[in-house]
């Protein structure tokens, strides 16, 4: 049986061409194997996702569509909170997805998997973790949520705008000297892992860490379509 990785879609973002993206996801999720078990998705598969009680962010059809088929294959989809869609509550769960947290610690077929989107793990600078406090922070959320989704979705996507991604600029990953990188080697000091995967830095990454864990990021799908896929007894 096969499980899947995937993240940093950023279905929504003005990029390139942004339907395109939005089919090119959509076609690998309903042309997934008949082998597959479960599929991660690792954080920021939108761009931008507030929920509301009773109101969702519209369109994305196709996608939902594609995993909702693939849940009814029998294929366990979980995901994670991205720093881009943190705003999730209980619509994908209504939907029969699973929710993690990271860092989450799974075993499959054997093997100890790290998973997670990989924002605020490690020595992260003290702005980038005070406003990913205030994101996740109950109160904050509540009071953003008294918004008209009109005024929420206009803040939301004029942030968006402004990130690095909407520039199309390329993150060189600094290796040992990144946080996520001394997260996973002093998690890894204390805990047998076996691959840790991660997200959010838009860069392609395949190291071995001093433990002989494997730690992978995956890149984004502005330009091209990466995934990871565990057949039980290889990451490729």
């Amino acid at each position: 049986m096969k499980t899947y990785f995937v993240s940093d879609v950023h279905l929504g973002l003005q990029v390139n061409d942004p339907a395109d993206r939005e089919r090119r996801f959509a076609d690998f999720l309903r042309g997934l194997p008949s082998d597959t078990s479960a599929v991660y998705l690792l954080g920021d598969i939108w761009d931008f996702w507030y929920e509301y009680k009773h109101v969702v962010p519209k369109g994305y059809i196709r996608v939902l569509a594609a995993l909702q088929e693939l849940m009814d294959r029998g294929v366990k989809v979980y995901f994670f909170q991205g720093n881009h869609d943190v705003w999730t509550y209980s619509y994908f769960e209504e939907l029969g997805m699973t929710r993690l947290v990271q860092p989450a610690l799974v075993d499959i077929d054997g093997r100890k998997f790290c998973l997670g989107h990989g924002d605020g793990l490690g020595p992260v600078p003290f702005g980038y973790r005070f406003l990913r406090g205030l994101f996740h922070n109950r109160v904050a959320q509540f009071l953003f949520s008294l918004l008209h989704p009109w005024i929420a979705f206009g803040l939301g996507n004029g942030w968006s705008k402004n990130n690095r991604l909407a520039h199309d600029q390329e993150y060189e990953f600094r290796g040992t000297d990144e946080p996520l990188y001394r997260f996973a080697e002093e998690f890894s000091s204390a805990h047998h892992v076996d691959y840790f995967i991660f997200g959010h830095y838009h860069a392609s990454v395949d190291m071995t860490l001093p433990s002989g864990a494997r730690f992978l990021i995956l890149k984004d799908w502005i330009h091209s379509s990466p995934y990871l896929c565990f057949d039980g007894e290889t990451l490729l």
